[in-house]
C-alpha cells in the first residue's frame, strides 16, 4: 500500500499547476533610467528599456537571444523603423531606438512593439496596468 500511495501522491504532484512567475514591469529611475520586465528579486528578464535621462536615445535588450549584430525592424501602431542591435551582456540583444521617433510614441500611446531580426519576431507588451510607468520612462528620457 505504501508503494502505491507513493506512486499516487507523485502523480498528483505533476497533476497540479506549479504556480508561474509573475512577470511585471518596473520603472527603476536611477541613472541610468531603467524600465523592466523582470521577475521582482530574481535575475530573470525578458526585456528592458534604457536610457540616461534627457539623451532620448533608448536601448531596448532582449532576453534570451543569440548574441548578433545588423538592423532590426521595429514597428508599433502604422509606425515601422529599422534599428541597429548588438550584443547585450549575456544572452541578450541590444536594440537602439529614439524616444521622439514615431515607433517609440505609438508605442508609449498602447504598449505594442515588435522587433523582428531576420526571422524571429519579439513582441513587448507592456500591459494597460504598467503604462504609466512607460510613458514616464519616455517622458524622461526625453527631458
Amino acid at each position: 500500500m505504501t508503494g502505491f500511495a507513493g506512486a499516487a501522491l507523485a502523480l498528483l504532484i505533476q497533476l497540479v499547476p506549479q504556480a508561474t512567475p509573475a512577470w511585471t514591469w518596473t520603472l527603476y529611475d536611477d541613472n541610468p533610467l531603467v524600465l523592466a520586465n523582470e521577475v521582482p528579486d530574481t535575475a530573470r528578464l525578458r526585456s528592458t528599456f534604457e536610457c540616461e535621462p534627457g539623451s532620448s536615445v533608448v536601448r531596448l535588450s532582449l532576453y534570451p537571444s543569440t548574441p548578433a549584430s545588423g538592423f532590426a525592424r521595429v514597428s508599433a501602431g502604422s509606425s515601422t523603423t529599422t534599428a541597429p542591435f548588438e550584443p547585450a551582456g549575456g544572452n541578450g540583444l541590444r536594440v537602439i531606438l529614439r524616444s521622439d521617433h514615431p515607433v517609440f510614441a505609438a508605442f508609449a500611446a498602447d504598449g505594442h512593439l515588435a522587433v523582428m531580426i531576420g526571422e524571429e519576431k519579439r513582441d513587448i507588451e507592456v500591459q494597460r496596468a504598467h503604462l504609466a510607468k512607460l510613458r514616464r520612462f519616455t517622458e524622461l528620457c526625453a527631458s
